[in-house]
């Protein structure tokens, strides 16, 4: 066993399966439903049961993993781009050589099978070397948001046990090697803003002794449950999810996606970058803050479908230039980069997606991406294959199967399942009598913002280091789906933009509140047991 596993890996049940079994059968109804899943889940009973249920021919095998996915990929189709991304890019045959010398690289510095290699880069070439250079000799992937203030980085640096960080020297108004230099954790050896090369003999077999249940990332949650947890995704889950999402959705080789998710967060990783590498497809992406500049892209590179946060692109449709532009999507979410007669007129009747850090991506989904019956208004479609899911009496949401995370990095496994190995989301849903499922809300006051979860808690404890004593919300809002909303609770004056200057030092730019009001505390809603009226704080912004 690895340094890694002995130091952080505290559940008793490896979760993950022999490459042989998961590319032999996996589940596409889930377990039984006269029994639970054994406590070992990949104990010897529970292997039969796989075995016992092939896969369905429709969804193809699992990729062991992601080199021989581009290896593979190669063959066919060696100069086809992989990735575009404003004014770079990459083909298959490039990203393959480049990722060859960056691996040796890494090799040289004294990386091997599960040592822990960051990722802080925006969306583009970099990130794509980087993350396929790591997982070609067995390493695992960490990409950092390039949102986090240098707290957050420290810590979750820390969290991860990260040894090698890759990063950009910088990204809009962030300054990496400024805010890197005074960042010290245990286990961080190397910082590097040029991409490591050498040529090396031994990464062949590095390449030889990866396996489909080795780890491939950590990837963080943005804060679902409170502070953001490391999830661990191994290369046969990810990539055979994908896989099968890419049947559900259509996407093939033939397909430019326009993705405007990060690659740091599942949605961009793994719906992302990872699906359009199992199909062979080319990834089409901005980090342009012109929105001109991401018109010019999408009408030049002319996207066959799309996929990521609609809020992301409000930004385009502002543009004088818009009404005129020439879109050629006609599959996706993305509406308003669509070819007009593929937009809904009601965006409720058709079927919407639901996903998560911990199923490496999405799990509600649907193929028919046309309008629906008014009975389905609202409709997130239907369980992904290889998962189970059930409705607890609360209208909690579970999940089980396959494709579900190892397990938080570092924490015990009773913290990530329960004794039945169910995940429970902490999403609300509703199922109708044809088996589709309806998204209510969040268990708890978490706030989702432009496809980021916020806690609320993270939000009032910053600003209580302030001296500030304020109650953190969600208010509904058309583009954002919510807005963060402080209500400041003080019998004084408040200078408010004195207060967001200095609470965007402590925390991520998506959690400092967009909406301030200030209430005496004597003024302050409350319900007749005196706990505090959530709905009465909401009306506090309705002026």
């Amino acid at each position: 066993m690895s340094d890694w596993v002995r130091r952080r890996w505290r559940w008793s049940n490896c979760t993950a399966p022999p490459l042989s079994t998961v590319c032999s059968s996996i589940w596409v109804a889930g377990w039984p439903a006269t029994r639970s899943p054994p406590t070992s889940p990949w104990s010897r009973r529970f292997r039969e049961h796989l075995r016992a249920r092939p896969i369905s021919a429709r969804y193809g095998t699992i990729s062991p993993h992601v080199s021989d996915t581009v290896t593979g990929l190669l063959r066919g189709c060696t100069d086809r781009p992989l990735l575009i991304c404003d004014d770079q890019r990459i083909s298959y045959r490039e990203a393959q050589r480049r990722s060859a010398e960056v691996a040796c690289g890494l090799l040289a510095l004294g990386a091997g099978k599960g040592t822990h290699v960051g990722l802080l880069y925006p969306n583009g070439v970099d990130f794509v070397v980087g993350m396929l250079a790591t997982a070609r000799i067995g390493a695992v992937v960490v990409p950092y948001s390039t949102f986090l203030t240098t707290t957050e980085l420290r810590t979750q640096l820390r969290d991860s046990d990260t040894e090698i960080l890759l990063s950009a020297r910088g990204f809009r108004n962030h300054d990496y090697e400024q805010r890197l230099a005074g960042v010290d954790t245990p286990c961080l050896r190397h910082v590097l803003f040029d991409l490591p090369r050498a040529d090396d003999p031994r990464l062949s077999g590095f390449e030889d002794d990866l396996d489909g249940c080795d780890p491939l990332a950590i990837i963080y949650t943005s804060g679902s449950t409170g502070s953001p947890k490391g999830v661990v995704h191994t290369h046969a889950s990810l990539i055979g999810h994908q896989r099968n999402l890419n049947q559900i959705r259509g996407l093939t080789a033939a397909d430019r996606l326009f993705c405007n998710s990060p690659f740091f967060w599942i949605g961009g990783f793994g719906f992302g970058l990872l699906a359009t590498m199992v199909a062979g497809a080319t990834l089409i992406c901005s980090n342009s803050s012109d929105p001109g500049a991401t018109l010019d892209l999408i009408e030049a590179e002319k996207p066959t479908i799309t996929n990521g946060f609609v809020a992301g692109i409000a930004h385009l449709t502002r543009h004088p230039s818009y009404p005129d532009r020439q879109f050629s999507a006609r599959q996706g979410n993305l509406y308003p980069v669509m070819a007009p007669d593929c937009r809904p007129a009601d965006q409720e009747l058709r079927h919407n997606m639901l996903g998560m850090t911990e199923t490496g991506s999405v799990v509600l989904i649907d193929a028919d991406d046309g309008d629906q019956p008014e009975q389905r208004r609202g409709s997130y479609g239907r369980p992904a294959p290889g998962f189970e899911t059930k409705v607890l009496a609360s209208g909690e949401l579970c999940v089980r199967g396959p494709y579900l995370m190892q397990g938080y990095y570092g924490h015990n496994r009773e913290d990530c399942f329960d004794d039945d190995g169910w995940f429970h989301t902490g999403d609300l849903v509703r199922v109708d009598d044809d088996g589709y499922f309806y998204f209510l809300g969040r268990a708890g006051a978490m706030i989702k913002t432009a496809g980021a979860n916020v806690t609320p808690d993270e939000v009032e404890k910053a600003l209580a280091t302030l001296g500030i004593s304020a109650h953190v919300l969600g208010l509904p809002d058309p583009v954002r789906g919510q807005l963060v909303a402080a209500v400041i609770v003080s019998d004084d004056p408040v200078d408010i933009e004195a207060v967001r200057d200095r609470l965007r030092r402590m925390v991520s730019a998506y959690k400092v509140p967009r909406a301030f009001t200030v209430c005496r505390p004597a003024d302050l809603p409350t319900l007749s047991s005196g706990k505090l009226d959530m709905s009465g704080l909401r009306e506090l912004f309705d002026d």
